[in-house]
């Protein structure tokens, strides 16, 4: 990220008349995209995001990641370590495909509790797996990441897949997280990262904000949606950086995998 691609980003709102918010002096803010905002703006603006993009949801991750995100996914539930009756949170969990990955390998004494702020998300995720006739060990709740409404020790293990860097405040969250695991239970976090092949980083770039945008548009009718999207990833702490967050939330053993050439990193870490 440079600066002059966060002006970019402001020009070319201003050039189309989008009223966004701006953070006034002295009040707390935080980043959506590029943009600098108030913190309290930040969740609703995020929600207005995924609430446009819903129901297009698997075309969203196919154009962001030429549909690879679906190795990634699968990657990352049979590392995951999951065992059959564990108790699971999978926040961010939307439209479930993390969860239905999942619901085999615990079983029928196991439960996945998915959760996500987005009602809409939701919906989209429930009734997707009704269709599929997958139903039992699924529970769905509306909540936020930052303020988890479950008893301490609660869960053998928390995933969250492309959702952390679309909290506001993700240090709270991963507290949070952290809280909610039984002793030994584990955290994974699969979500966009730094590109560590300098080679790959021109490419990327161009495909996340000459290309991706313009997919948007051109299949989703929602080209500011993507944009968004692409930049949420270059604001998202890199790999060393949220290992060191996952560690302040109290979290050990703390560790990354890059896949992709650090496109996207697993982070895991345990509760003691």
């Amino acid at each position: 990220m440079t600066d002059s691609r966060q002006n970019d980003s402001r020009q070319t709102d201003a050039e189309a008349g989008v009223a966004t918010p701006v953070a006034q002096q002295g009040q707390p803010s935080t980043h959506f995209g590029f943009r600098e905002v108030p913190t309290q703006e930040k969740q609703r603006l995020v929600g207005q995001v995924f609430s446009s993009v819903a129901s297009r949801y698997d075309l969203m991750n196919d154009l962001m990641s030429l549909g690879v995100h679906r190795l990634w996914k699968r990657y990352f539930v049979a590392t995951s370590g999951v065992r059959s009756g564990d108790q699971v949170l999978d926040l961010a969990g939307g439209t479930a495909d993390i969860a239905s990955l999942l619901l085999p390998r615990v079983g029928a004494r196991g439960r996945i509790l998915v959760g996500d702020i987005n009602a809409q998300m939701l919906r989209v995720g429930r009734d997707r797996m009704i269709d599929r006739g997958l139903v039992q060990g699924l529970e769905y709740m509306q909540l936020n990441a930052e303020a988890l409404p479950f008893a301490d020790a609660s869960f053998d293990l928390v995933t969250m897949a492309f959702g952390l860097r679309n909290v506001t405040d993700k240090q709270r969250a991963l507290g949070e997280i952290r809280r909610v695991l039984r002793p030994g239970g584990r955290a994974l976090v699969l979500e966009f990262s730094e590109v560590k092949a300098d080679w790959f980083k021109p490419l990327y770039e161009f495909h996340s904000f000459q290309v991706l945008p313009r997919l948007g548009r051109l299949f989703a009718g929602d080209s500011d949606s993507y944009q968004y999207l692409a930049e949420s990833i270059r604001r998202h702490p890199p790999q060393e950086e949220l290992q060191a967050m996952m560690e302040r939330a109290g979290l050990t053993r703390c560790s990354y995998r890059n896949l992709s050439a650090g496109i996207v990193a697993i982070h895991s870490g345990y509760a003691v």
